[in-house]
């Protein structure tokens, strides 16, 4: 698998970008902004763009999606219980002192749990509510992508609208921590960790 991170956006948000080796299409996964830097990376590692996956709709995560849909003509995917938040963009970030554009609509829409095929690649979807109603992580080889679900000794918080603390915890426990421990987790914003090191030192999860 091609892999590479930049962070973007005026949270500087994880952007991450995989690829698959033999046939080259790519998804970007929540291109918080800086679509020109994202592009660029894309030329670079001679990657053909064919899904833009946002993890949840909050603002910070789907500055990109316009810019990247122009250049690319991919597919922009989310889970149908956070659609409603990409044309929402410019009240979420109001309330943090910014301002953003609504987000074109998706083209396609996840309820959970299900796999999207990327070239080789499987990506296996795992809806995670609680940070937002329609949170999803992304499952590929050991590679574990998780938004605001989960940070290196944290979780995502859960005061936003449509937040919920209960289903946030129970969902990174029934369908994360089960995964095998030397699991990469690559969250939304700060450093990689590893399933192993989430259960045995994350203070949210004890």
């Amino acid at each position: 698998m091609i892999f590479a991170t930049l962070p973007t956006g005026p949270l500087e948000v994880n952007c991450y970008i995989i690829g698959c080796e033999k046939t080259m299409k790519a998804a970007v996964i929540d291109p918080g902004g800086n679509a020109d830097r994202i592009l660029q990376r894309l030329s670079a590692l001679k990657l053909q763009t064919v899904m833009i996956i946002n993890t949840h709709g909050h603002f910070d995560h789907i500055g990109g999606n316009g810019d990247l849909l122009k250049a690319t003509g991919a597919e922009l995917i989310i889970h149908r219980d956070d659609s409603i938040l990409l044309e929402r963009a410019g009240e979420h970030a109001a309330a943090f002192g910014l301002r953003a554009e609504p987000s074109p609509a998706p083209t396609r829409l996840l309820n959970g749990d299900e796999t999207l095929q990327l070239g080789e690649l499987t990506l296996q979807v795992i809806h995670t509510p609680g940070h937002s109603p329609g949170g999803v992580c992304l499952y590929v080889d050991d590679y574990l992508f998780v938004g605001d679900t989960l940070f290196a000794g944290s979780i995502g918080r859960t005061d936003l609208p449509g937040g919920h603390h209960q289903l946030l915890i129970a969902g990174i426990k029934e369908k994360l921590l089960p995964l095998p421990e030397n699991t990469k987790v690559y969250p939304g914003h700060g450093p990689m960790t590893t399933i192993g090191e989430e259960k045995l030192h994350n203070p949210f999860l004890s």
